[in-house]
């Protein structure tokens, strides 16, 4: 039985870098999260650079009209000829006319430099007086001089957080709070694998509607599903919230532990975790055992994108049997993800920060066999004859859990066998991509 997590002590190498890097910007999180919270709309003050970005992140959505917009500065916004508070007040009127369904209104900070002088909270503070109680307004930046693709997510939990309910009694407080938002299909599963271990009181933030944020005190306990939230774990903390430490649920190692960790701090039984969990890990191992053969001894390079890198580096190390070449991320908290960092193999080096010239340099001298990284270096590395994986895709992709475990194995092992096929000569044409 792997149910607690212990961490061990071996410390690994750690590159630090400050140059130039690239990744996506804060705003992108919006992406997933005006999926998760239906009732919702994520307004962007900012540019039509912003704009453009988020719409060539999410892509054209033809069918449904997307939940988040951007309020576009102009030119005598940004030469100050214009109130910022009524042109923000024009927009939202707007808005609320076409979309009347919105429950909660998120204003969400950029990097120009108007929208930073700009106090975007009090805009907020104001516009929920104005339309409550039947419209919640709230803020948080999502600058890209402030943050990196995951930490808007962050940014937005520690706000909703900092608006949650009060307890004001011990029956009144969520017993366990999942932080982090998660695929519906993940939460669902989740769901049913701690209700059937007998935990009572579980919340998911962000919850599917505004509505539902859970009253948080210091009888909540909570545990973190992505390993980006710095920020959401400080203001769950300030409310007297005591965190569940653990590895992340990627893989059947790591959901057993994560699970475990829940179960050892409800008092869950040696004999009722091993119930509900036996069918789904020996799932996940089977799906598991189809894959390994084209991971097990590959040498694989992460370059920073999302901070997930150490979590899926285990996965691959433990796993799959894969070699890491090298551990890249953006920023490391170092508390949060320090279980996955001393499961790595001695020696194994961790990047924090980037300078992407030196590391695109160590990359080629090391001549792994995949690269994970950003969109923006995957087309290069393919057209010197690398295979590459987006690092973006295990944001948007379920991943977390028993079920999803092969499909996490998949998504490694896709370039691998797409490149034999076409070595076999079954696929022709030089130049296509790997992802």
């Amino acid at each position: 039985m792997t149910r607690p997590f212990t961490a061990g002590c071996a410390s690994p190498p750690t590159i630090r870098q400050r140059g130039q890097h690239e990744v996506f910007c804060g705003l992108t999180s919006i992406i997933w999260l005006h999926r998760k919270i239906q009732d919702a709309f994520f307004l962007i003050v900012g540019s039509r650079t912003c704009a453009h970005l988020m719409q060539s992140a999410a892509g054209v959505m033809i069918f449904s009209e997307p939940r988040f917009a951007t309020a576009i500065m102009e030119e005598r916004d940004l030469a100050g000829m214009a109130d910022m508070h009524d042109e923000l007040d024009r927009v939202v009127d707007k808005l609320l006319a076409r979309r009347p369904d919105i429950k909660m209104l998120v204003l969400v900070g950029s990097c120009p430099s108007e929208v930073i002088k700009f106090d975007l909270p009090k805009a907020a503070e104001r516009l929920n007086r104005q339309h409550a109680p039947g419209l919640r307004v709230m803020s948080y930046s999502g600058s890209g001089i402030e943050t990196t693709f995951t930490q808007g997510e962050d940014n937005f939990l520690a706000a909703l957080i900092g608006e949650a309910p009060s307890a004001g009694s011990e029956d009144e407080a969520a017993r366990l709070v999942i932080a982090g938002c998660l695929p519906e299909v993940v939460e669902d599963q989740f769901s049913r694998l701690l209700r059937d271990l007998g935990i009572p009181g579980v919340h998911f933030l962000p919850a599917r509607s505004s509505s539902a944020t859970p009253a948080i005190g210091p009888q909540t306990k909570f545990i973190l599903a992505q390993p980006w939230l710095g920020a959401a774990t400080a203001a769950l903390e300030a409310r007297g919230a005591t965190r569940i430490d653990t590895i992340f649920p990627l893989g059947e190692q790591g959901t057993t532990a994560w699970l475990g960790a829940i179960a050892t701090a409800f008092d869950v039984t040696e004999a009722r975790f091993e119930e509900v969990t036996q069918a789904p890990r020996q799932r996940a191992r089977a799906a598991l055992r189809h894959y390994r053969p084209w991971l097990e001894g590959r040498r694989i390079f992460l370059f920073p994108d999302s901070q997930l890198e150490p979590s899926l580096a285990r996965f691959l190390v433990n796993e799959t049997g894969a070699e890491i070449v090298e551990v890249g991320s953006p920023y490391l908290h170092r508390d949060l993800s320090a279980g996955e960092i001393a499961m790595l193999p001695p020696g194994v080096p961790i990047s924090e920060g980037q300078d992407v010239d030196m590391q695109i340099d160590r990359c080629r001298a090391a001549e792994p066999d995949l690269i994970v990284c950003g969109m923006g270096l995957a087309n290069p590395f393919e057209a010197e004859g690398r295979l590459s994986k987006w690092s973006i895709e295990f944001v948007f992709s379920p991943i977390q859990g028993y079920e999803q475990t092969g499909d996490l194995a998949e998504l490694f092992a896709r370039p691998l066998r797409r490149s034999a096929m076409l070595t076999q000569g079954l696929a022709g044409g030089e130049g296509v991509s790997c992802n």
